[in-house]
């Protein structure tokens, strides 16, 4: 099939295939007499196992990792389970950084409970302050990235 087929097989944006050639991830395909490429049926079930793994927001250095262990059926997976172990963290850790986000988003909602004008609104004048009295920018104290829909769409992208 050429890269369209597999595009929309897998639901996959074409660019997106030809990254993850780029990043060794998927095999370069063989090419027909008139120079367009050429998958299988392997390129689609690894593209899947590519898709599915950023769907459970795995790294591409998790996947390719994983997808040495895929290449390598006889080796011990030990490091597929720590792989996983420590991916289980990270996503324990982002869960407990948004549930604070969270937080804090409620207690600077409570800051302005009746609509007024912008200029006595609690919540603009809380953020202003909290902004002239933060010398380290938010994003430094563990900005949950990917958690807003615009960074969603960036990553669906590269997916």
């Amino acid at each position: 099939m050429k890269i369209g087929e597999l595009a929309r097989a897998t639901g996959t944006q074409v660019e997106t295939v030809r990254y993850y050639e780029r990043e060794g991830l998927l095999p370069t395909p063989l090419r027909t007499e008139g120079n367009y490429r050429i998958y299988g049926a392997s390129h689609m079930e690894r593209l899947s196992f590519i898709r599915h793994c950023r769907s459970l927001d795995m790294t591409l250095d998790e996947i390719r990792t994983l997808l040495g262990f895929k290449d390598a059926p006889e080796d011990n997976c030990e490091q597929v389970n720590a792989l996983l172990d420590e991916h289980i963290g990270h996503v324990a850790q982002r869960i407990k950084d948004l549930r604070a986000l969270e937080r804090q988003l409620k207690a600077l909602r409570e800051q302005c409970l009746v609509t007024q004008g912008a200029a006595h609104c609690g919540i603009l004048n809380e953020l202003s302050a909290a902004a002239r009295t933060q010398a380290v920018p938010r994003e430094a104290h563990g900005h949950v990235h990917g958690a807003h829909t615009r960074g969603a769409q960036a990553r669906v992208k590269k997916q």
